[in-house]
């Protein structure tokens, strides 16, 4: 009599199993990949628009005005003879004048 009633009960939906990790997954998505990815992109354009002149502050918090670029370094003028060469992806954004 119990193993008949053990046999009869209907099988869970895997799907159903599965369902909260892909709402969790698209909550993540949604909410911290894409907004990074759109903010990189931003920060790629940025990089891809900087010419001579400009006024940059580095990730490390130096302010300097553009003296040359290269394709993966920028030489920034600090001071009237300091000059440094940084990393292009070491400009973390544009000063506005």
């Amino acid at each position: 009599m119990i193993l008949a009633q053990i046999q009869t009960q209907p099988q869970p939906n895997p799907l159903a199993a599965f369902l909260p990790l892909i709402i969790i997954f698209g909550v993540f998505y949604f909410l911290l990949i894409r907004p990074q990815q759109k903010k990189q992109k931003e920060h790629q354009k940025m990089l891809d628009s900087l010419k001579r002149n400009d006024r940059v502050v580095t990730i490390g918090g130096i302010h300097g005005v553009i003296q040359d670029i290269k394709k993966d370094t920028v030489v920034l003028k600090i001071d009237d003879e300091t000059k440094v060469m940084v990393d292009k992806s070491a400009i973390a954004r544009k000063k506005e004048e």
